[in-house]
């Protein structure tokens, strides 16, 4: 009996460090529908939807704060046919744009998110916020398009275990060009900024990794 215990604690001081450790980075791919907003749809975002697909690396700063980067692949449609908006001439437009999205990003947790002592009131669970800034890659109709954006948006996160993350995630980009659709001034009014009208979307679902120990007695982590 004694021989047992004996066994059960050294098995129970071998266990608890790797439960309280915790991770630097995280890896994973992302998969989602797209949707759009400009010249030939300028009413319901997800009018025409498409697909999404990539990859994601994040570096976890602490529970509140990381940095990410993601690149994608992407389809985004439109058709103008059915809008209520008049178009010159009642012609209608339609397209189809392939889209390579960077995005470079900085979320912050409402939660303490993680696992760990019961003391720093980590939360499994955790809505977030995300901003940055981007750049896409559009080609459509044999023409090519390269832009900056600006992604915000939020999302919801889920550590499925130690170091397996489950996430949700909606943002919105605002980009700079208003040609990745292939329009452009169709009502005769030079775009700019504050009258640019495209705008595209992704709503991902990820799984992702982490790995990289963080070193705690380096790195006191809330």
């Amino acid at each position: 009996m004694k021989k047992f215990l004996f066994i059960s604690l050294l098995l129970s001081l071998a266990v608890l460090p790797m439960a309280a450790q915790q991770y630097k980075y995280e890896v994973g791919p992302f998969l989602g529908m797209t949707g759009y907003l400009g010249e030939a749809n300028n009413g319901i975002l997800f009018k025409h939807p498409s697909f999404t697909v990539g990859g994601t690396f994040r570096y976890v700063h602490n529970s509140r704060w990381a940095f990410k980067a993601n690149l994608n692949y992407a389809n985004i449609r439109g058709d103008s046919e059915k809008d209520e908006s008049w178009y010159p001439e009642g012609a209608n437009y339609k397209f189809s744009s392939h889209l390579v999205d960077l995005g470079l990003t900085a979320e912050f947790n409402f939660l303490n998110y993680g696992r760990g002592p019961a003391y720093k009131k980590l939360k499994p669970i955790s809505p977030y916020m995300v901003a940055g800034v981007g750049f896409v890659f559009a080609m459509c109709n044999g023409a090519n398009q390269a832009s900056f954006t600006i992604p915000i948006g939020i999302g919801v996160k889920y550590k499925y275990k130690d170091r397996l993350n489950l996430g949700f995630e909606f943002t919105m980009r605002k980009e700079f060009s208003d040609r990745i659709d292939g329009l452009s001034d169709l009502f005769g009014i030079k775009h700019s900024f504050a009258k640019n009208t495209d705008w595209y979307s992704f709503a991902t679902f990820s799984v992702t990794y982490e790995f990289g120990k963080r070193c705690i007695k380096c790195n006191y982590i809330e």
